[in-house]
């Protein structure tokens, strides 16, 4: 059971854990510290047994790309993904928690990570990664943009559970069609461009709209080409147009049809290139990814937490109103961080460091957690987000243990018998 728990906070994080096994966050960030205290030398897998290195590097690319297009990473999946995988070794696969819970670790994929970065990426990915930031930095150098030509752009989806709890029904992954669908803009500048909602259903009053946001609105929604022309004409046509600049450069995933001939007729004619991130990258090479679409997911649920009392009779109209409401104030705050925003794109390596030379991944990785907790903190979620240490320690060992030790630690009831010398109350404390 407690390995289950670990392996569903590292799927989808601590507090869906808690919710679901009914313990305290505390705890199960515990059980992950002394799984991780239990690792030593990693042996090798045994033959037909377990996933070799490539085939879980297969998996672990797997994952990457599944989270990229907020699509379910969970025990099912991952088990029906490995089972997959792994029908093709003689003498069958086995499946274990013990081994989900290391794999998951092995290749950092805890959604807890604050340094993507520096994620040891699979080697066909690191590969992957390396040549597309040669290239947009050989395509920014040989065309000369002007940092307020350089955008990442990226599409949020938000979901609606209608049959879970109200306070955490705000979903950012999910199979079906989304509630709504928001489209983000930052400039290598540190500029905000207005964000593009695209939702289902009726518009909410006139007037409730904030600046910064522009609203589309189709009763069955609009499909990724529609959505991607509609940012062309609204969002990067008229910013090219106030700038007075002939071209630019789109920093844009591959997973939402932004290579269909019809974007990339309409992205041309806006004098937009795009230059988009392969699979599985976007974790290294997406500014976005640095730390903003993480403080915007978070602020947002927090803010559907804080009103969910007050919702349970809200129609959709209403809903996409308080929505539009706290994305503006999310995007006031952005705003106000052109420094963070600047330091996102050098971060992500798609732009040369100061000194012409990309910092090392452990720089960046260090680089990055400090440019999210500045960004939760500007936010005001820092205090409900943090997984990481002193909770969810960052660890860049890559070792394994012994599996008796691990026994031996998650045995028996007692939460405070392999800490000698420390009460649970002891515990408590130091874990506050």
């Amino acid at each position: 059971r407690k390995l289950r728990a670990v392996l569903f906070a590292l799927c989808s994080g601590t507090e869906q854990a808690a919710r679901r096994f009914q313990s305290p966050p505390r705890r199960i960030r515990r059980w992950l510290r002394r799984f991780r205290a239990s690792r030593g030398p990693r042996p090798e897998p045994p033959e037909g047994k377990y996933l070799s290195l490539e085939a879980e590097e297969k998996l672990a690319g797997w994952v990457l790309t599944q989270r990229e297009q907020q699509l379910p990473v969970n025990e099912e999946t991952l088990f029906q993904k490995a089972t997959k995988i792994g029908r093709a070794l003689e003498g069958g696969f086995k499946i274990s928690y013990e081994w989900a819970v290391r794999f998951m670790l092995r290749h950092r994929l805890g959604t807890h990570t604050r340094r993507g970065v520096a994620r040891p990426l699979p080697k066909e990915i690191q590969g992957d990664a390396g040549a597309f930031i040669e290239f947009v930095q050989r395509q920014i150098r040989r065309q000369a943009l002007p940092r307020s030509m350089i955008a990442a752009v990226d599409e949020l989806s938000l979901f609606l559970d209608a049959e879970g709890r109200r306070e955490s029904a705000l979903q950012t992954v999910g199979n079906g069609e989304p509630w709504c669908e928001l489209v983000l803009t930052l400039l290598a500048d540190g500029g905000v461009l207005p964000a593009l909602v695209v939702s289902r259903g009726r518009l909410p009053a006139a007037g409730a709209v904030p600046d910064s946001v522009l609203l589309e609105s189709k009763e069955n929604g609009c499909d990724d080409d529609e959505i991607m022309e509609l940012w062309a004409a609204r969002v990067w046509r008229k910013h090219a147009e106030c700038r007075g600049a002939a071209k630019g450069m789109l920093l844009l995933d591959c997973h939402r049809t932004h290579l269909s001939e019809e974007v990339l007729a309409v992205l041309s004619a806006a004098g937009a290139l795009p230059a988009v991130i392969p699979a599985g990258c976007s974790s290294r090479a997406q500014p976005l990814d640095v730390c903003v679409k993480r403080s915007l997911k978070g602020f947002l649920q927090k803010k559907w937490k804080e009103r969910a009392g007050d919702l349970a009779d809200s129609d959709s109209s209403a809903l996409l109103q308080l929505l539009l409401g706290w994305l503006g104030e999310a995007l006031e705050i952005l705003g106000k961080c052109p420094e963070l925003i600047r330091k996102s794109f050098l971060v992500a390596s798609v732009l040369p460091g100061p000194d012409g030379d990309a910092a090392s991944p452990r720089r960046n990785g260090e680089r990055q957690e400090e440019l999210i907790a500045a960004m939760e903190e500007r936010m005001s979620i820092a205090a409900g987000s943090r997984e990481s240490s002193p909770g969810f320690p960052e660890n860049d060992g890559e070792a394994e243990g012994d599996p008796e030790v691990l026994h031996r630690l998650f045995e028996g009831e007692s939460e405070a018998e392999s800490f000698h010398g420390f009460e649970e109350a002891d515990l408590e404390l130091m874990e506050i």
